[in-house]
Parts: C-alpha cells; sequence; structure tokens
C-alpha cells in the first residue's frame, strides 16, 4: 500500500520529546536514551500506525521500548496512538522511543555495543515474489544483523503462511534456534497477546495468525 506524503507528519514527529529523529547517531547508545537505561529493551521493528507498541509499552513500564519505522506517516499515528494510550493511563510516556529507520538498513544504527533484551516484528511485508524475499524482516540477512546486538529473544508474528514457512530456514541459516512456533496464536494460553487491527482484520477474514519465538544459538 504506497503511503501519501503528509508534510506535517515530521513537524508533529519533530515536537515530540519521545521521538528520534536521528537514529543512527545513536548507534552503539540507545539505552542511553532512557532515564532508566538498566530497565530491559524491547525493540518493535516495523511498528506502522502503532497498534501493538501503544498496547505494550504503557502495560509495562518497567521497560524501555523503542519502536521503528520508514514513514514518517506512518510514524506520527503511532505517537499519537502513544500520546492517547498513555493519557489514558494518567502516565507519561517515560519509556518509550520511536524512530525513523529502513529495517533493512538497521546495521546503520544499531551495532555490537548495543543491547535489545527481545525484538518483535509484527505483521511485516511478506514480500511474496522471489526478488524480492531478500526484504523481509526474517530473511537470513537481517537476522544476522539483529543477532550482532540481540541478547534475549525474537517474537515473530503474521498471517501469510508462505513467510512463516520459509523462515524457519531463514533462522536456521543465521544461527538461531526456534524456542517455540503455532500456526494458531488464538488458539494458544499464556502468552501475551497485544492484539492489533491488522490482526482483528485478517482473523475476520478467517486466516490462522501465525507465531514463533527464536533466539540466537550462542556460540562456545
Amino acid at each position: 500500500m504506497r503511503i501519501r506524503h503528509k508534510p506535517w507528519a515530521k513537524p508533529e514527529l519533530e515536537a515530540c520529546p519521545f521521538y528520534i529523529p536521528d537514529p543512527q547517531e545513536q548507534k552503539g547508545r540507545w539505552t542511553s536514551l532512557f532515564s532508566e537505561p538498566e530497565r530491559p529493551l524491547y525493540v518493535e521493528l516495523g511498528c506502522g500506525k502503532g497498534g501493538f507498541i501503544s498496547q505494550a509499552a504503557p502495560a509495562h513500564p518497567e521497560i524501555n521500548f523503542v519502536a521503528m519505522d520508514i514513514k514518517n506517516e506512518m510514524l506520527v499515528l503511532a505517537k499519537r496512538k502513544l500520546e492517547a494510550a498513555y493519557s489514558e493511563k494518567n502516565m507519561q510516556p517515560d519509556n518509550v522511543r520511536i524512530a525513523i529507520q529502513n529495517i533493512e538498513r538497521l546495521d546503520l544504527a544499531w551495532d555490537e555495543n548495543d543491547r535489545a533484551d527481545r525484538i518483535y516484528i509484527n505483521f511485516c511485508n511478506p514480500w511474496p515474489k522471489k526478488k524480492h524475499k531478500k526484504r523481509r524482516l526474517t530473511h537470513t540477512r537481517q537476522l544476522l544483523n539483529y543477532k550482532k546486538f540481540l541478547k534475549g529473544e525474537l517474537w515473530f508474528k503474521t498471517d501469510d503462511d508462505e513467510l512463516f514457512d520459509e523462515s524457519f530456514e531463514y533462522f536456521a541459516d543465521a544461527g538461531y534456534r526456534i524456542k517455540f512456533s503455532t500456526r494458531d496464536l488464538h488458539g494458544e494460553t499464556g502468552i501475551e497477546n497485544f492484539v492489533t487491527e491488522h490482526e482483528n482484520m485478517f482473523t475476520a477474514e478467517g486466516k490462522n495468525i501465525k507465531f514463533l519465538i527464536a533466539e540466537p544459538i550462542k556460540e562456545d
């Protein structure tokens, strides 16, 4: 889906106290952006309109969150959802930061000096054409980039069967271990799941939500 340019999006973001306008300048120092940097740091790659992060971050004030997307026009909607969610709880968004970043070039903004205790990838573009599959956020080359700073788990959720099935090979090739997987997330219990607008739409269409948890295999 092509997102129309919104000239007001960038100025609105730049006026937001939890927006990071220069993610590449934060390379190696993401935890320092928070008042309590010792907290766990969870990162959502491709946050879209903020359906997930606007639920997860206010629900866990004991965790620091970074949400990233490639478009100002999407991130500004996430910003608004975050503001509304925190206001509803009479909280300040002290534990969340949002930033514009092309996830395919995440290595420009994150490296081995950073630390993410969890990565979330929710309903990313499945890029079904063969020539585009390297652009998938779960492709081997992307997973290798995440390994540089991921200290914990990667949580991946999708409605797309082909993307889900082929991602298992990507995880294996990149040196990850699958800790848990299901082809029907809504049929599982005991897994914290913040249901987004996209997720409700896919479920209404009769699609099962696929989900897995993976972690980098520690080298001896």
